[in-house]
């Protein structure tokens, strides 16, 4: 009896294992498919030709992209063999215990058989039951052989659910060796795509680094540029608080009040909006629809293996396919339409006291003093036809002075 509870212990252990690898497999499986999704994303955003400078850096990133989100995907998909490894040794237990049952039922059976056949006819039978000491006895005795007919009766049906039951798991089993095979066949295709685009790496930062020169100087210009559109919208946010800070002693009873000292003093229905706008946290649409890739990120960024290519990015830098046109990530009005050499016209859009910034805008659909909705149209991106057709749009957040990192406001 100890020994039959440890298995049923065991068996019941395997199947809650069996059930939670189960779930494994499913999120690893989208994990996998959002990955190659991504990949193939960032394949259909990479230039063919790159001819100047600013294209192959901006090559380089989605590259470099490329590669993180490779490795993610060979390591997921190790993560599936593993699992699938898991649940081909549990099929292979389960098919080992219930054949060792069967064949325990089928000898079982035989045996009955055997007896059955050894008694002949059916006299031997009524000569058990009437050679009995009593009446009670004899009905006792009828009653055994009823039962034990109808013990055979469900052991044959036991021994053919039983031989169902192990071609099925059997079916399983093959089915998740052959799973097995051709994730490691994925595997196999997906590190020797990595080696290349290792080896594209390489290309593109050794002939980086031969025009040293030319590279310096790009970076130099982009840093400038970056200089005077910040410039810019400080010049913009002071201009704004200076103004709402003036309408505050003009109307007083439109009650604007600034949430921090010096701030943007807002009026009820901006202080409203600017509370509407912080609940929506990683809530806000993505500021452009259709096929896109993050190419540059919030903060101090560096381009691997590149000396000398440190640079602070006040936003982040999409690309995007060209006719693309840029949204409203949230209701508010357009406080600025202006231009900035390196970032075509700009776009602000006040939220309270959040405001957001659509810079490389080749057409704008809006002018100061709109009202926007979330999701609206307000400008098409710039493509650079001299650039491969290379659209990009740059994005920023602020909160009065402060720079936010846009990415984790966004529901991506």
């Amino acid at each position: 009896m100890r020994i039959r509870g440890i298995i049923i212990w065991l068996l019941f252990t395997f199947s809650l294992s069996a059930q939670q690898q189960s779930v494994r497999t499913r999120e690893l499986e989208k994990q996998r498919k959002t990955l190659l999704a991504e990949i193939e994303s960032t394949n259909q955003l990479m230039s063919e030709n790159k001819r100047s400078i600013s294209n192959i850096l901006h090559n380089l990133d989605l590259v470099m992209q490329q590669i993180a989100a490779r490795k993610k995907l060979i390591t997921v998909l190790e993560k599936e063999i593993r699992v699938l490894n898991e649940e081909i040794q549990f099929k292979e237990f389960q098919i080992r215990r219930m054949n060792k049952d069967l064949q325990q039922k089928k000898e079982k059976y035989a045996i009955s058989l055997q007896k059955m056949y050894a008694q002949k006819n059916n006299q031997e039978q009524l000569f058990f039951i009437f050679s009995a000491d009593n009446l009670a006895q004899s009905f006792r005795r009828m009653l055994y052989l009823k039962e034990y007919a109808g013990w055979r009766k469900q052991q044959a049906h036991e021994i053919f659910a039983n031989q169902q039951k192990v071609a099925v798991e059997k079916k399983a089993l093959l089915a998740n060796k052959r799973a097995k095979e051709e994730l490691a066949n994925v595997k196999k295709t997906e590190e020797n795509r990595l080696l290349i685009e290792e080896n594209t790496k390489k290309t593109e930062v050794a002939g980086l680094q031969k025009n040293a020169t030319k590279l310096q100087a790009e970076m130099d210009k982009k840093k400038k540029q970056a200089a005077t559109l910040d410039r810019e919208i400080a010049r913009i946010i002071a201009e704004d608080v200076a103004k709402a800070k003036k309408a505050a002693k003009a109307e007083p009873k439109t009650e604007r009040k600034a949430e921090t000292e010096g701030g943007y003093a807002m009026t009820k229905e901006e202080r409203a909006l600017s509370s509407d706008f912080a609940g929506n946290k990683g809530k806000l649409p993505f500021p452009l629809k259709g096929n896109y890739k993050i190419i540059s990120r919030f903060g101090q960024q560096q381009y691997s293996d590149l000396k000398n290519t440190r640079y602070n990015s006040n936003g982040i830098e999409i690309k995007t396919t060209p006719g693309t046109h840029a949204k409203a990530v949230f209701d508010g009005v357009v406080t600025r339409v202006f231009i900035v050499p390196g970032f075509q016209n700009s776009i602000i859009i006040r939220h309270g006291n959040y405001l957001t910034l659509y810079s490389c805008i080749e057409q704008a659909l809006v002018k100061q003093g709109d009202k926007v909705k979330t999701g609206q149209d307000i400008g098409k991106i710039y493509t650079d036809s001299e650039e491969n057709n290379k659209t990009v749009l740059h994005f920023e957040l602020w909160k009065e002075e402060t720079k936010l990192n846009p990415e984790p406001w966004l529901n991506r």
